[in-house]
This record gives C-alpha cells, sequence and structure tokens, in this order.
C-alpha cells in the first residue's frame, strides 16, 4: 500500500518574502567569512614572501613595499564588504525602508485628517437648509425678501440687530402682517416671543426643537415653501443664509438700506444690478429716533 504524503505546508506572502531575505543575509554572511579568510591567508602569504626571500622589496614607491598597497586596497574592500553586510543592512534595509515607509504614509495621513477637519469645519458653516427647488415655489406666490442692511451689507452680530430705527420696524410690520414670515432657527430665537399676526415658519435641522404653539417647524426650504403655499405673498425675514439660499427663487425685495457701515457677522448678499430693478427709493434722514440716516428701497426682479 501507498503511505500517504504528508502535506506541504503552504507558505503566505509575508512568510515566503521573510524566507528570502534570511536566505540573502545568510549569503552575504558567508561570502563575508570567505573575503575574510582569504584577507588573512593573502596577507600572511604576501608577508611570509617578503620576510623569507625578500619578495617585493625591489620595487618600492614611497619607501613601501609594493604589497603593502595591495594588502591596503585589499583591506578597503574587505571593510566596505563589512559595513556593507552589517551597517547598511541594518540602517538603511528593509526595517530602515519600512520605517520611512510610514513616516510618509503618518505626514500623509496627516494631511488627510487635516483636510477631513477643514471639510467638517465647512459643513458646519454650511446653513441648516438644502438648496431650494423651483418646482416648490407655488407660480401664483410672489416670494419676497424684507430684510435692514447696511452699505457693507451687514445685518447683525451676535444674532442680534445693530440698529434700532422705529420706522423700519413699523414698515416691517406693516408689510409682513398676516403673512407667512420663513426664517431660520437663530433669528426665530432672537425674538423675544413671536410676532403677532403672523404665522412664523422655522426652518431648522434640530430634532424635536421645541416652539410655542402656532409656530411651524419644518427641516428645509423645500417644506418652508410648502406650509407657506396658501399664502400668495410669502416673506423671508432671514438669517444671512437663509436670504443667500432664497435669492434665486425671490421676486421682490424689501430694503431698508442703512447708510452706516458696521462691525458684523451676519451679511446679506450682494443685489445684482443686471437682475434687480430698483422700482421705489425713499431717503430718510437721521432724527431723534433714529440714530443713522436711511432710505426704503424696493427690489423687483428684471
Amino acid at each position: 500500500m501507498f503511505k500517504k504524503k504528508k502535506p506541504v505546508p503552504k507558505i503566505d506572502k509575508d512568510q515566503l518574502e521573510l524566507f528570502q531575505n534570511a536566505q540573502k543575509r545568510i549569503a552575504q554572511k558567508k561570502r563575508l567569512y570567505i573575503h575574510f579568510v582569504l584577507f588573512l591567508i593573502g596577507s600572511l602569504f604576501f608577508i611570509m614572501l617578503n620576510l623569507g626571500l625578500d619578495f617585493g622589496k625591489n620595487i618600492r614607491p614611497f619607501e613601501v613595499d609594493w604589497f603593502v598597497y595591495a594588502i591596503l586596497i585589499w583591506l578597503f574592500f574587505l571593510l566596505y564588504h563589512i559595513f556593507n553586510v552589517f551597517i547598511t543592512h541594518n540602517f538603511m534595509g528593509k526595517a530602515w525602508e519600512q520605517k520611512q515607509l510610514d513616516k510618509l504614509m503618518a505626514k500623509q495621513q496627516e494631511r488627510i485628517d487635516k483636510l477631513e477637519q477643514e471639510l467638517i469645519t465647512n459643513e458646519k458653516k454650511t446653513p441648516e437648509t438644502k438648496p431650494l427647488n423651483v418646482s416648490q415655489k407655488q407660480k401664483k406666490q410672489r416670494l419676497t425678501i424684507i430684510v435692514a442692511a447696511a452699505e457693507n451689507n451687514a445685518i447683525g452680530k451676535d444674532n442680534m440687530l445693530i440698529w434700532h430705527l422705529s420706522d423700519d420696524l413699523k414698515r416691517f410690520k406693516n408689510l409682513t402682517n398676516g403673512h407667512h414670515i420663513i426664517m431660520g432657527r437663530k433669528t426665530f430665537e432672537s425674538f423675544p416671543k413671536p410676532l403677532p399676526n403672523r404665522t412664523h415658519v422655522v426652518v431648522t435641522r434640530q430634532p424635536n426643537y421645541k416652539v410655542p404653539e402656532g409656530v411651524i417647524v419644518v427641516n428645509s426650504l423645500e417644506d418652508a415653501m410648502d406650509a407657506s403655499k396658501k399664502d400668495p405673498q410669502p416673506f423671508i425675514i432671514g438669517g444671512g443664509e437663509i436670504y443667500k439660499q432664497t435669492m434665486p427663487l425671490t421676486d421682490i425685495i424689501e430694503l431698508t438700506r442703512v447708510h452706516e457701515v458696521f462691525e458684523a457677522d451676519a451679511f446679506f448678499p450682494e443685489i445684482d444690478d443686471s437682475l434687480w430693478k430698483e422700482e421705489k427709493n425713499t431717503r430718510h434722514t437721521k432724527d431723534e429716533n433714529h440714530a443713522y440716516d436711511f432710505s426704503f428701497i424696493t427690489y423687483i426682479r428684471r
């Protein structure tokens, strides 16, 4: 009967590489050992020839026997061989290459982590809404932005108005009275309480956001427009990112331009004259109730 052959153990790729490197190292050390033995035997042979037979004394450049040069040159190659086998391999061999590779990979990962962190930071700065779909806007609606902005388009700082203009507040009340007013969460939180005789639509991605009874909470501008679909003229009242998102679909801009420059952290988008036509412009000078000159301006989309 035939005997069963023992199964040959399988060697994976990493083990094979280690085995091959070990074989190379053994071969290097064998060659070095042979080199060293030959050097010793050769050196002794030349010395014996010189001492016993005066070999090499007839040619004496620089007063040194020529075989000394041969031994020195041979010694140089031996030292180089030793250096290559032990020093170079240890400091610049596989381990050194892996260490350099690990360093480069660590730097690359650091760059990737930095880019990811910047991406996360930029995402946090983006508005809490998605771009508004044109189909969400009702054809009969006249979507209107109402805003008070300085000459440098500043509209607020630390979630608060920068100025107090009583006529501007009266205009805001008269225009928005009886309509839906669409706003971001931070704008809503700047109110001490909901404004009377208006339907508040608050856009936020915060789950289970608590609001007083009668306030509508939605998670996107599309939902805000859907909640305001029965209103022929809903108003966008802020903040800066909500204005930016709705500008492409807005029909009217009711702007109070405050003729001053202010430091701010929220800004209104630039009004492109090629897209907007100024229909009304009424200027008011500062007085005891108004600290700044301002103008009421109405823009209609061209």
